[in-house]
Parts: C-alpha cells; sequence; structure tokens
C-alpha cells in the first residue's frame, strides 16, 4: 500500500513539473516562504532493504535545493528571523528555513557542510533521551529486527500473525505492515512493549541505536557552537504527545527545553512535535507548546508559510524534502507551493 502510495505522490509531482501548473501556481500558494523538514542528509547505502529511506536525503539533493532558493534570491534563515518576520508581519522578501529532527549524527557530518556553502542556517531538533544514548528509535530497531528475521510473528489485532520476511520485498510489506500495527496501538506504553520484545526476541540492542545514530551531548555542544546551528527541541522521549495525559504532554515539552538550556547553556525557543501529523499535535498540543515557552513550534503537516500562519506560530507547517523523491524536477515544484496546495485542497492553513 505505501509502495502505491509513493508512485501515486511521485506521479502527481511529476505531472505538476510536466504541465506546468507549478509556475501557474506559484505567485497564489508560494507564500511568504516555507520550513522544509529534514531527518538524516547522508550519502546513500547499499542494500534492497530501506523502510525508513524517506527518511534520509543525499547531499547533493540538499545542495541542489539550496542552489535553487538562492536562484530565487529567496533569504535563508533562522528559524529565530522567520519569528521575527511572522510577528512584525514583514513580508518584503520570501524565506525558506531548514530544519532537521532528532538529532542525528550526520546532520553534523554531511548537512552542515553543505550548509556552509550555501552560508544559510539550520535548525536541529533533539531528542533528549537520544542524547542521552538511551532513547527508542523504535522504527530504526524495527527495521533491524526484520533486516535480520526470515518471518517474524505478531499479535496484531490480538491475533499472532505470522509475515514473511524472505525477501527484501517481504521484509518491506512486513514493516510497512507492523508499522501501521504499532503507530495504532492505543498507547505509547503498548508500542514500545511490543518493540522491547521484538528486540529481545532476536537479541536486537535497542537503546544501542540511538548511540550509533544521535549525537551525544557532548558531541552537540561543539555542534551548537558553529554559528549557522540553532538547538530546537523535540520532546524528551520523542513520544507521540496527543496520546499521552496533559500532565505528562506538559512535561514532555518543558522538560526537553530545560534539560537542552541546562547542558548547551542557551535558549531553546522553537520545538518540533515528535511524528507531527493530525494523530500525534493537535490544538491540545499547540497550546501547550505556547505555555512551555517556544516562540514556535513545528507540525509535519504539509505546507507554505503564510501571512496567516503569524496567527499559528505553534502550528507551522512544513515541506518535507523526502527521500523516496530525490529529482532535481521537483525541485521547483516544491518550492512552488503546487505540491502542498493540491495535497491540502488548495486551504493556505492546516491548523485545526
Amino acid at each position: 500500500m505505501k509502495m502505491l502510495r509513493n508512485t501515486v505522490i511521485r506521479a502527481g509531482l511529476e505531472a505538476l513539473y510536466f504541465s506546468g501548473a507549478h509556475y501557474v501556481l506559484r505567485p497564489i500558494f508560494a507564500g511568504v516562504g516555507a520550513i522544509f523538514m529534514l531527518h538524516h542528509v547522508r550519502p546513500s547505502r547499499p542494500g534492497e532493504f530501506q523502510p525508513n529511506s524517506h527518511l534520509e536525503v543525499e547531499p547533493e539533493f540538499l545542495r541542489a535545493m539550496l542552489a535553487h532558493l538562492r536562484a530565487l534570491d529567496v533569504d535563508i534563515v533562522t528559524m529565530d528571523e522567520a519569528h521575527q518576520r511572522l510577528s512584525e508581519r514583514d513580508f518584503a522578501r520570501r524565506f525558506a528555513c531548514f530544519t532537521l529532527d532528532d538529532g542525528y549524527r550526520d546532520n553534523r557530518d554531511f548537512a552542515l557542510p553543505v550548509m556552509r556553502e550555501f552560508d544559510a542556517p539550520m535548525t536541529v531538533y533533539v531528542t533528549s533521551d537520544f542524547a542521552d544514548g538511551t532513547g527508542r528509535l523504535w522504527w530504526v530497531a524495527l527495521e533491524r529486527v526484520i533486516a535480520k528475521a526470515s518471518s517474524i510473528e505478531v499479535p496484531i489485532g490480538g491475533v499472532a500473525t505470522r509475515l514473511d520476511a524472505s525477501t527484501p520485498a517481504a521484509k518491506q510489506i512486513a514493516f510497512d505492515r507492523m508499522h501501521d500495527w504499532l503507530r495504532a496501538l492505543p498507547g505509547e506504553h503498548d508500542m514500545l512493549r511490543e518493540i522491547s520484545g521484538l528486540c529481545a526476541r532476536y537479541e536486537i540492542d535497542e537503546t544501542g541505536v540511538a548511540r550509533d545514530l544521535c549525537m551525544s551531548w557532548d558531541e552537540l555542544k561543539a555542534f551548537a557552537d558553529d554559528p549557522l546551528v540553532t538547538i530546537g527541541a523535540h520532546t524528551v522521549t520523542h513520544c507521540n504527545l496527543a496520546k499521552q495525559p496533559e500532565a505528562v504532554a506538559a512535561s514532555e515539552l518543558a522538560t526537553s527545553r530545560a534539560r537542552i538550556e541546562e547542558v548547551l547553556q542557551r535558549p531553546a525557543l522553537h520545538l518540533a512535535y515528535p511524528y507531527g501529523d493530525r494523530i500525534a499535535a493537535g490544538p491540545r498540543e499547540f497550546a501547550l507548546a505556547r505555555a512551555a515557552g517556544f516562540k514556535t513550534a513545528v507540525t509535519t503537516r504539509p505546507g507554505m508559510i503564510f501571512p496567516e500562519s503569524a496567527d499559528h506560530l505553534t502550528a507551522l507547517q512544513r515541506v518535507s524534502l523526502n527521500g523516496n523523491y530525490q529529482d532535481a524536477r521537483i525541485i521547483p515544484v516544491l518550492t512552488s507551493g503546487a505540491a502542498t496546495a493540491v495535497w491540502n485542497g488548495f486551504r493556505r492553513i492546516d491548523a485545526a
């Protein structure tokens, strides 16, 4: 199903490009700016089974996007500058922000050198437990479990279900089914319990994933000293905030901010909601972010930034730079706002 979805999205992006519709829609839907969302930036990896590849782009694709924005004479700014322009209703020039979620080491090793080429700032949203080396990147752990298994049994819908994992294609189908099942479980503890059981059964070091992939606090201290880098918060545990009691969700926000400020000795005034879609962040979470003192908070809801976004500073939409669509032809479609306009039914703001 997800492969079909990816095919449909790619076809839609290409249709916008080849039809030239993105040129027609740009003046209406490009807005006053865009906040681009990334996770990993790193060279391509070998292997057919890479179910999380949508979360990574190659440095050359990031470079191409930055060159395109410079050619358009778009200002590439910090989230502080974006906040100021929105607050002051200063829309004389279009702007773009680059944001990266989770705090991966490749943000330092591969993204930052590209950003330096363009003197372009970046905001990295750090999950406290990942920096501690104790966090649980369950989607990577799931990938590692399925990569190791030839078949796997899980209680989907309360029924023991055996899934084939003997080929790369079968592994992808198993991953998609298990990913959807895990995210649909009623509570965060249910999902983590199931993942922990799988990791124990298949001898995967669950917390080792964070140490392998994410910057430690010591690494973040040096990283944050770069003048192009802003560190934002991404909660303590990377939980689905909407599934938490209000007190727990509020603590996740406040504690993550306090932890960053304590260790890095710099303000953490910008937030990214984990998962960030409608089932993970809504009006309650937007209000909690304001109460926690964040200047801005970004979702994963697709969209450009419009003047009306100034009224929704803790529900800002982003444009995903998705590893499944690393095609130079798609870049002008993404910056035109055409793709997100079509996705949103031509609504400009999605903050409800």
